[in-house]
């Protein structure tokens, strides 16, 4: 175990270690990032009463889908 107290450990004028030195030119692209691009997701926090009712981001998106047909259309709606 460390003996050293973490205040110690601290210290603003250290330099970083050449190891640390990231070396760009050696990158590669990721290979999951046009996966993510693709679907756009929002996360939504769900109280734990509600989430043990709704497991799955399906089941969630089903009876949001459901609601939003039942849902009188907005004024702008019936003038257009």
């Amino acid at each position: 175990m460390n003996k050293t107290p973490f205040d110690e450990s601290l210290n603003p004028e250290d330099e970083l270690l050449p190891e640390y030195h990231f070396d760009y030119q050696r990158t590669k692209p990721n290979r999951f990032a046009a996966q993510s691009l693709k679907r756009r997701m929002t996360v939504v926090v769900l109280d734990e009463d509600v989430a043990e009712f709704f497991t799955t981001s399906e089941s969630v998106n089903k009876v949001l889908r459901a609601l939003i047909e039942a849902m009188p259309q907005a004024a702008s709606d019936e003038t257009a």
